[in-house]
C-alpha cells in the first residue's frame, strides 16, 4: 500500500508532472493507494476547486481515519523529530502510514526522512 502525501496530491494534478506519471505507473501497476483523513484535510484546506476535489477523490483510492493508536504514534514521532513546531501534521501522516504499513509517497521528503529509524519508509516522485 502507498499512502500519499498531500504534496503529491497536489503536484499529481498538474498533467505530465513527475508525480502524474508516478501516480498512473502505480494505479496502472494494481498498487493499493490510501491517504489518511489528516493529508486529506490538508488537501481540503486548498485552496482547491471542486472539479480538482473530484480528480483527487478518483485517485486516492481509500481515506484511512486517524485512531488512537495513530494518535500515540504520532505523539513518539515528534519526540523522534525533535519536538518541531509545526511538524505535528508530518507527524500525523507518518503515523498513519506506519500504522497501514504502507509506503509514504511525499515530495517533501527532508520532512519525513526523520522518522526513517520509526520504520518509515518514504519515496519522492
Amino acid at each position: 500500500m502507498i499512502h500519499l502525501d498531500t504534496s503529491v496530491l497536489i503536484h499529481a494534478l498538474v498533467p505530465a508532472s513527475p508525480a502524474d506519471r508516478l501516480l498512473r505507473r502505480w494505479l496502472g501497476g494494481g498498487d493499493r493507494l490510501a491517504i489518511s483523513a489528516v493529508a486529506w484535510a490538508e488537501f481540503l484546506c486548498g485552496p482547491i476547486g471542486a472539479s480538482a476535489v473530484e480528480a483527487a477523490a478518483a485517485i486516492v483510492g481509500d481515506i484511512l481515519p486517524f485512531t488512537a493508536a495513530d494518535a500515540e504514534t504520532t505523539a513518539s514521532l515528534f519526540t523522534l523529530g525533535g519536538r518541531r513546531r509545526g511538524s505535528l501534521a508530518d507527524c500525523m501522516i507518518a503515523a498513519a502510514a506506519l500504522h497501514a504499513g504502507a509506503t509514504l509517497a511525499t515530495m517533501n521528503g527532508r520532512d519525513f526522512k526523520r522518522f526513517a529509524a520509526a520504520g518509515l519508509a518514504i519515496v519522492e516522485p
